[in-house]
């Protein structure tokens, strides 16, 4: 059985004729239908509202002739009322002679009579009801309060009086005072007017338009009640929305909407408004007609146009077909002797005159191609004779290459795997793609047990794992990861829940959709406890030592200052040695007892806002004594602003970094030079700067220069003396207060330094 898609295939036009043709084809007949679709479309509509605006003008008829009819009812009562025949004085046959001659006369009125004030019916037509009590009957007590129409009901009292028919007696009521000579009013006249006058009514305006047009007309009361209509609704409840659009706007309309029956109608309504000095009782008409029924000439009209529309589609199709033809001829021509060349001929085509300009130059182009077919065919061959071995040659280069890279790929992975560290691939959603055994040893999990699973869960504590994800996240958004790289140290979490210090380098490896990173992890625990035990023995030691060398310190200096009286010259210089040497040793270890508070994080600072000009003021004259024994000019100066420069600094600690850079300054100046700070304001900073007429800083020890225990080689650098640890403790510091600092030098001119800490708010 072929395949549905090969058979449409094969049914598919293959020559330009005829797809030209299926064009035309299709062309006309979408364009014949899209016409024919819009005038159809119009033309429903116009039919729809004519047949609408029908329905709506039958209704409103039918509703005029009931509030006409029963302003005609309602006057002839209000009119009767007024006789004097009917007064108490007048016989009572004569009075009963008159209502049966307007019940005769009128044979609207199923009842008419006239009830005293007590409610006691003292006169009526053929006697019917006469003697009995009526006061409690809505019509009664409603024409008593000045309300003369009532609603339809059935009837109660006169129910056995009348003859029987197929459906329940209902009327509508019309009562009015009556009122003697003197304007005193004695009773009420009230007439129950038969509701057969309202089937006469519709029968009289649609006579004949129900029964051509499968008509039906309704009356409903103001709660929705059918009082008049088909058998299947009457006395029902309705709620529909032509009955919302009568009530919502005084002038009739029509709707297209669904009955209980569950058929659709086409609906017309108009609420009565009364008439005259009638008031009316609120009926809604309704004249409905199947959906089916009214729009059966909009169907006949479609039908019209759909079968217009195939007509002239084909017409035109035809049409299009013989065009087609005419215009494709030229091209089978040029296509039979294009199948020529293919079969080997390499004769030149000819084309007949009064051809296209396009065909002609399609002609032209393949002659052309033919001609370069031959050459490009003698030069094929030739290439030919040498491809086979030039494509095994390089099948053999292949196969050499795959074997390199598998053999790479082999050492790779056996170096990974033997390596001391461990080694772990995490892809870019964070999970484990690869683990080594000394992963394994190290952390406790098997590759099986971690491979797939997210890498932060399985290792990281719990404290660090959001950030871990925020990082990640970033990284596959920006491309950007400040830690690759780079050698950190991190904390890692076991198997059994162990916490260990690790030292990681992570990488990127692979491309496209295999990118990964790589991490190797080093466990640097037994390194920490060393430094750990190296931290509190230089603490220890430095504490121990710290004490007495205080007091011989102090006391060498009281020595060296004649305080045991003179001293031979030999003496004092051996005592100035020893008072120099102590004072470096007390620096020495009150240097590393800071640097060990700070690598603790136990170095207190008390900040608070403040000038920056005082303080570098103070600090160049707490230096001014040991400028002057070194012959230098120390001097503090204040740029433009630098008043008004405050910052939010621990005084002491800052005091201590500007001691230590005027006092470097100082010693690495000759006798006679110059050293001066300077403070200015710089934008949202404050920057100070120490700047001698020293040397200057070599060129090879300018990365070190803030790193511990580094000094400069040099016959200058050794004279001086100095731990290597006070421009570090000065970088830790700025860097705890919020601040930078560098510095610029040029050999033989100077060195300058420079702080910048932000200004305060």
């Amino acid at each position: 059985m072929l395949n549905p898609l090969k058979l449409l295939r094969r049914l598919m036009p293959r020559a330009l004729g005829a797809w030209l043709a299926l064009a035309f084809i299709a062309l006309s007949i979408v364009l014949t239908l899209v016409l024919t679709s819009v005038i159809e479309r119009k033309s429903s509509e116009q039919v729809q509202t004519n047949i609408g605006h029908g329905l709506a003008e039958l209704a409103m008829q039918t509703s005029d002739k009931l509030e006409r009819g029963m302003f005609e009812r309602y006057r002839e009562v209000s009119l009767l009322a007024r006789r004097p025949v009917l007064a108490e004085g007048q016989p009572h046959a004569r009075r009963r002679a008159t209502l049966d001659g307007i019940q005769n006369t009128l044979g609207y009125y199923s009842w008419i009579g006239l009830a005293g004030l007590d409610g006691t019916v003292q006169v009526s037509a053929q006697g019917l009801l006469e003697g009995a009590d009526v006061s409690k009957r809505p019509w009664f007590r409603n024409a008593l309060r000045g309300i003369h129409a009532g609603d339809v009901h059935e009837a109660m009292l006169l129910a056995r009086y009348l003859p029987r028919q197929t459906e329940p007696w209902r009327f509508v009521d019309v009562a009015f005072p009556y009122v003697d000579e003197q304007g005193v009013t004695r009773g009420v006249l009230g007439a129950h007017l038969s509701w057969q006058w309202a089937r006469d009514v519709e029968r009289s305006v649609m006579a004949g338009i129900a029964a051509r047009r499968q008509v039906e007309a309704l009356i409903v009361d103001t709660d929705g009640n059918v009082l008049l209509g088909p058998a299947d609704v009457v006395g029902k409840r309705l709620t529909l929305p032509s009955l919302k659009a009568a009530h919502a706007q005084r002038h009739g309309g029509y709707v297209v909407e669904t009955w209980p029956d569950g058929r659709a109608y086409l609906v017309g309504y108009q609420l009565g408004h009364g008439y005259g000095e009638y008031p009316g009782l609120g009926w809604t008409v309704l004249v409905r007609q199947n959906a089916d029924d009214a729009f059966a000439p909009v169907r006949r009209l479609r039908e019209y146009g759909l079968a217009s529309g195939v007509l002239l589609a084909v017409l035109f199709s035809l049409a299009g077909v013989a065009l087609a033809r005419r215009i494709t001829r030229p091209l089978g021509d040029l296509a039979d002797a294009a199948q020529r060349i293919r079969a080997g001929e390499t004769a030149r085509i000819e084309v007949k005159r009064g051809g296209y300009a396009e065909v002609r130059a399609l002609a032209t182009t393949l002659n052309a191609l033919v001609a370069n077919l031959v050459r490009r065919r003698r030069a094929l061959e030739d290439l030919n004779a040498n491809l086979e071995e030039r494509v095994a040659r390089r099948t053999r280069e292949l196969e050499q290459a795959l074997a390199s890279v598998r053999a790479n790929e082999q050492r790779i992975a056996t170096i990974i795997e033997t390596a001391q560290d461990a080694f772990v691939g995490i892809d870019m959603r964070g999970r484990i793609c690869d683990w080594n055994s000394a992963a394994e040893k190290m952390l406790g999990w098997s590759r099986d047990e971690a491979l797939g699973c997210i890498v932060s869960d399985l290792v990281m504590p719990e404290r660090f794992r959001a950030r871990s994800r925020d990082l990640l996240t970033h990284f596959r958004e920006t491309g950007e990861l400040e830690i690759l790289g780079r050698r950190v140290e991190r904390i890692l979490v076991t198997r059994d829940g162990v916490e260990i210090p690790v030292e990681m380098t992570l990488g990127l490896a692979g491309t496209g959709d295999g990118l990964f990173f790589s991490a190797f992890v080093h466990d640097i625990s037994a390194r920490k406890e060393v430094e750990r035990m190296k931290d509190e023995f230089v603490a220890t030691v430095s504490h121990e030592l710290r004490t007495p060398l205080t007091a011989i310190s102090a006391s060498l200096a009281l020595l060296a200052d004649g305080m045991a009286g003179a001293l031979p010259p030999d003496a004092q210089g051996l005592v100035d040695v020893a008072n120099a040497s102590s004072g470096r040793l007390v620096r020495l270890i009150g240097d590393v007892l800071d640097i060990q508070k700070m690598d603790a994080g136990g170095m207190a600072f008390e900040r608070e806002v403040q000038p920056l000009l005082p303080l570098a003021e103070d600090a160049v004259a707490a230096m001014q004594s040991f400028a002057s024994r070194c012959g230098i000019e120390l001097s503090c100066v204040a740029a433009p602003g630098a008043e008004a420069a405050r910052v939010d600094v621990d005084r002491d600690r800052l005091a201590q970094v500007l001691t230590n850079l005027l006092s470097n300054a100082i010693k690495f100046s000759g006798p006679g030079s110059k050293v001066r700070a300077q403070v200015e304001a710089r934008g949202d900073a404050a920057r100070l700067a120490v700047a001698d007429e020293g040397a200057g800083i070599p060129e090879a020890f300018r990365e070190r220069v803030f790193q511990r225990f580094a000094q400069a080689d040099g016959a200058d650098s050794r004279r001086q003396g100095g731990t290597g640890l006070g421009l570090s403790i000065c970088k830790t510091i700025v860097e705890e207060l919020g601040g930078n600092i560098w510095f610029d030098s040029a050999e033989g001119i100077g060195t300058t330094f420079y702080v910048e800490l932000p200004l305060a708010a």
